[in-house]
């Protein structure tokens, strides 16, 4: 299996239950990296160098986070506004992620019937475009709706299936 980074960016991956199951599911496989970026990073002072260092090792980065309010998480964002610097993912001496693969895993709390048609698509515009625009290969999103646990409120059960499903979606994408 090819080297794969998972840039894990929600905020608080303790109190989650699909973003954690999937990165459980997934943390036992060969060749795989995750870093938790907001463990990591709580004053989201981001340790540029270190993170090119792990992209750099890697074949495939995945993004794994939840959309909050039709974005990423705001450590995601500072993650890479630090990272995908110019003189590394792009420019003159950049493009140092040239022809790695890139795959967007995200998990929505609400269904799918609120985002009809090419929301989801808009949504994920960024990241499609930053694979671009470094001459990374964007490979499909994996995206699971529904995937909001409230205790008291909601079951876990279902959720864990679903997240378990979504990591079965990763692996037969980056094979």
């Amino acid at each position: 299996m090819k080297k794969t980074l998972i840039i894990l960016g929600h905020p608080n991956i303790k109190e989650s239950v699909a973003n954690k199951t999937i990165c459980e599911e997934l943390k036992e496989l060969k060749n795989i990296e995750i870093r938790n970026i907001a463990e990591l990073y709580p004053d989201f002072k981001i340790d540029a160098k270190a993170e090119q260092e792990a992209l750099l090792n890697a074949d495939v980065i995945i993004f794994q986070y939840p959309i909050y309010w039709l974005n990423m998480t705001p450590i995601l964002k500072q993650w890479l506004d630090s990272v995908f610097s110019y003189g590394f993912a792009f420019g003159s001496n950049g493009y140092k992620l040239e022809n790695k693969e890139m795959l967007v895993s995200v998990t929505v709390g609400s269904g799918k019937e609120g985002y009809l048609g090419d929301i989801m698509s808009k949504i994920l515009f960024n990241m499609e475009a930053t694979a671009k625009f470094c001459k990374i290969k964007y490979l499909e999103p994996v995206v699971t709706f529904g995937a909001n646990y409230t205790a008291g409120i909601s079951k876990k059960e279902p959720i864990v299936e679903l997240a378990k499903l979504h990591a079965k979606t990763i692996l037969s994408r980056i094979k």
